[in-house]
Parts: structure tokens; C-alpha cells; sequence
């Protein structure tokens, strides 16, 4: 039997944990093939979450630290949400967190996931070097990359990221600089202007000018359709079209449970205003 490609997913977060990350650890239980590290100053005991997440706890600070001296100068890591601008360099600031896999990738914990296997395949990751389930641009909620010297540090191939690294500011480096509809309607990467030279401006000039080859193609659920189903790490949406995660950038802001969850179901359901059973 072949050995299947590995994958491990770096996601950090700062401050209190919210509601929703027991569901994301609930379908990360239903990944065991992909490999999580949690990185937060919140401390999540590695006897609460599954056998293929690991629980790291750092400051911001001591990352701020780390960060300066894996890259070389001192970097302007003020605040946590600044942090989502030095997810693309997770490679070199942690390599030992992704050693011996084949690719690794950044995340977030406002995601619950389908089955990730489904879609990233031993083929599509033996073809592409950077796979985005997004069809516009990088995602910041889930990105992978092939782990080698050349994609690690694909980042310094932006022009601007000392710019970025340095700079309190966030810039959304690992996502788009806030070009999103530019790039949602389809307008050509040399003709989108934005502040600085993003992840995506980067990835998608780079496979275009065949230095590296990526895939770009819609695999998630985002916003509040409602009529989401997951069943046993299965996500579906009214029960035709399986995707990859359901993104609650939305949900989260205007859905928190009345008591705690002790213990999420093995299936639920998802509507534009709430999580529930039947």
C-alpha cells in the first residue's frame, strides 16, 4: 500500500477561547490523516482535544521574539490580529512543527470541517505547489503549501513583506490586502492596485508567470446559507454538494449557545442563525 501524502495545519490564536472552538476540534477528531498544532497563550489541555492535535502554548510575545530571529530583524508584532500578516512564513518560523510532511498549511479555529481528505488528494498535491480552497484568492481560514525550501519561503518573493514584517500594521499579507472584490470579479492580477504586494497578488503572478504552479477552486461554504448538514465529518449543503469547511465568519458573530455544549453530536445542522440537533 502507498504511503498517503501528509499534511499538517499550524493555526495560532490569542486571548480567550470562543464558542465554537469546540467544534472545530470536534471535526478535526474526524481528520485524523491531517495533523493540527494549536498555538495560543491560552492554555488548551492536550487531554481535551483529539490524538492528531497538538496544543502548544507561547505568548505573543515570545513569538514576536521568535519571528525576529528567524527572519533577521525585528519585526512589528504588536497585537494578535497583526499575527494573520506573518502566517505565510509559519514554515521558517516553525519548522519543526513541519518536518517530514509533505505539506503544510495555516488556518483558523472559526472553521468546522468536512472531510479534507475528499478534496486534497495524494494527486492534487502531487501536481500543485500551493493549493487555495478558494477560487479568488488565498484564504487565510485554510491554505496549504508543498514543504520545500523553495515554497517555505515563497513569501520573501514579495517586494513589500519586509515592509509588512516590520510595520504594526496589518496589511493582510496572507490573504489579499483587502482586494477581495477586485479579485472576486475575476479583474487580472497585474491590474488589481493594492497597498502592498499580498500572498495572492504573489502566488497568482508566480503560477502565471510558471515559477510555481497553484490551484485555485471553490471548495468551502462561507456566509450564512443555512441548509448545512454534518454528519460524522461529512459537511454538506442541502444534501447535494459536499465541501471541504464551513467558514463562520458570520455565524459567529450573531450565534452564541445559551448553555455550553458538553459534547458536540455526531451530526447537526447549521442554519443562517444557529447550530442545532433534530
Amino acid at each position: 500500500m502507498v504511503n498517503q501524502k501528509s499534511i499538517v495545519i499550524i493555526i495560532c490564536y490569542f486571548g480567550k477561547f470562543p464558542w465554537y472552538l469546540d467544534y472545530f476540534l470536534h471535526s478535526c477528531k474526524y481528520n485524523l490523516d491531517v495533523n493540527f498544532y494549536i498555538i495560543s497563550d491560552n492554555k488548551l489541555s492536550q487531554d481535551k482535544v483529539p490524538l492528531n492535535v497538538c496544543a502548544i502554548q507561547k505568548s505573543l510575545n515570545e513569538i514576536k521574539e521568535i519571528a525576529s530571529a528567524k527572519l533577521g530583524f525585528k519585526v512589528g508584532l504588536e497585537h494578535p490580529y497583526k499575527f494573520c500578516d506573518f502566517r505565510p512564513a509559519l514554515a521558517c518560523l516553525f519548522p519543526e512543527y513541519i518536518q517530514g510532511y509533505d505539506f503544510w498549511g495555516y488556518g483558523d479555529i472559526d472553521v468546522i470541517y468536512g472531510n479534507i481528505r475528499t478534496f486534497i488528494t495524494d494527486e492534487l498535491m502531487s501536481n500543485y505547489d500551493v493549493i487555495s480552497v478558494r477560487h479568488d484568492f488565498l484564504p487565510g481560514a485554510f491554505s496549504l503549501f508543498k514543504n520545500n525550501i523553495k515554497i517555505n519561503e515563497l513569501f520573501k518573493k514579495s517586494k513589500d513583506y519586509i515592509k509588512v514584517f516590520t510595520d504594526p500594521k496589518h496589511y493582510c499579507f496572507d490573504e489579499t490586502n483587502f482586494t477581495y472584490k477586485e479579485f472576486a470579479e475575476g479583474i487580472p492580477v497585474e491590474k488589481i492596485e493594492s497597498e502592498i504586494e499580498s500572498m495572492t497578488h504573489l502566488v497568482k503572478r508566480l503560477h502565471e508567470e510558471k515559477i510555481i504552479n497553484a490551484y485555485f477552486y471553490f471548495l468551502v461554504i462561507e456566509g450564512s446559507p443555512g441548509k448545512i448538514k454534518w454528519d460524522h465529518g461529512v459537511l454538506t449543503y442541502k444534501n447535494m454538494f459536499e465541501a471541504i469547511l464551513y467558514h463562520l465568519i458570520k455565524l459567529r458573530t450573531i450565534y452564541t449557545p445559551q448553555t455550553e455544549t458538553k459534547k458536540i453530536p455526531d451530526t447537526f445542522y447549521i442554519s443562517p442563525t444557529r447550530i442545532y440537533t433534530k
